[in-house]
């Protein structure tokens, strides 16, 4: 269900900072994200794709390439991430 995906810890921040860009590699958003650690990453990334949320592409180079991306699924969330982070700003939430 995905009020469970959402809820689950590092969901919305990993859809938040894959918004912020076009696509995103797998490290450049573990570094946006502190304290995550790869293999939560990892399982948020494969539950969020699962969920037609988002699409990872796979480039066969050495060191492997992957890209991810916002789905227009995903894509129609942009605002409501967008209002929820104003209303962070506004209560001061964002510590």
């Amino acid at each position: 269900d995905i009020w469970d995906l959402l809820s689950r810890r590092w969901s919305l921040l990993v859809l938040k900072n894959l918004s912020t860009k076009n696509v995103i590699r797998f490290n450049e958003l573990k570094r946006s994200l502190k304290d995550i650690s790869n293999t939560v990453l990892s399982d948020r990334l494969s539950e969020l794709e699962r969920e037609g949320l988002i699409t990872k592409k796979i480039y066969p180079e050495i060191p492997l390439k992957v890209e991810y991306r916002l789905t227009t699924k995903a894509k129609d969330l942009e605002p409501i991430l967008q209002s929820l982070s104003r209303w962070c700003e506004r209560w001061d939430l964002k510590k």
